[in-house]
């Protein structure tokens, strides 16, 4: 029983959940344009979004160096029985990523673009987590990961329903990738000590905290902006304004954040809340507009 608490704990719980809620936008998105909602389509394509998340986060583990404790206190048995359990469920979730794929081809629900966003998902699970690349200890995990859930997940869910692609998509997904980004970036601030005594090279390790604020600060704002910009891409604001509705959360995050770098004593559970916060209630309700307009 411990053995499954602890795989579902390295499963990350929250990252599946907003995998799964981007994927539903995306179907938003095709609904919004008149597309027919194909239901075999969505499930197993919902089905394969969050096993492709959930062997991205397993195989992370998997592949953890050796001095790294999967969790405080194991032994070394228990660390190896850990590892190896994570493999397995990593590749029963492949396993299944490729059944679905098979019966999507199968039934035709499989456009070309569709098959190749699939195709670059994969590509983005693998270097994110598996050695040589492994480019979760370079830096640039965070990045990967929000492209995955912000982007690709949208995406895959769009063209499962469309088949083809539409602008619409991608301008949702960009202003989403950034706050996705941001809000990676703030949960690594509580756990900054230990990524720096287990060498973790984490988006905030590689820039340092003096960079990583102004940064964060940068990609917030910059999500917002983008999507204000809406007129100009030939986008209604109308129909993206209830992003705007998450902006106090973010101006808060800002100020904590802000007020953190000149020493003020931080309080990260209310931070990180907020972070969450606020990448999960724009895409909700992004996703309810979609789903109402």
């Amino acid at each position: 029983m411990q053995r499954l608490i602890t795989i579902f704990r390295l499963s990350r719980p929250l990252h599946l959940l907003l995998a799964a809620l981007t994927y539903i936008l995306g179907a938003g998105i095709a609904h919004f344009l008149g597309k027919p909602q194909v239901s075999i389509a969505f499930w197993l394509g919902l089905l394969g979004v969050l096993f492709a998340q959930l062997s991205m986060s397993l195989l992370v583990e998997v592949f953890r160096p050796m001095n790294e404790p999967i969790v405080s206190g194991e032994t070394p048995a228990d660390r190896r029985l850990t590892r190896d359990a994570a493999l397995y469920v990593s590749i029963a979730a492949l396993a299944c990523l490729a059944v679905i794929a098979v019966l999507l081809y199968k039934d035709r629900l499989l456009s070309p673009p569709a098959f190749l966003f699939i195709a670059i998902s994969l590509f983005v699970l693998l270097v994110y987590s598996v050695p040589p690349l492994r480019l979760v200890d370079r830096g640039f995990g965070e990045l990967l990961l929000s492209i995955q859930v912000a982007y690709l997940s949208p995406s895959i869910a769009y063209l499962l329903q469309a088949g083809t692609y539409h602008n619409l998509v991608v301008f949702v997904s960009m202003p989403l990738v950034l706050l996705m980004l941001a809000m990676l970036l703030a949960l690594d601030f509580p756990a900054y000590s230990g990524d720096l005594k287990y060498e973790r090279r984490t988006l905030l390790a590689r820039l340092s905290w003096e960079r990583a604020i102004p940064f964060h600060h940068f990609l917030v704002l910059g999500a917002y902006v983008f999507f204000a910009a809406a007129p100009f891409f030939g986008f209604s604001l109308s129909l993206l304004w209830p992003a705007f509705l998450t902006l106090p959360f973010a101006l808060l995050q800002i100020y904590w954040l802000r007020n953190v770098s000149f020493g003020a004593k931080p309080l990260w559970n209310l931070l990180t809340a907020n972070a969450i916060a606020i990448f999960g209630l724009t895409a909700y309700l992004l996703t309810l507009t979609f789903y109402l307009r």
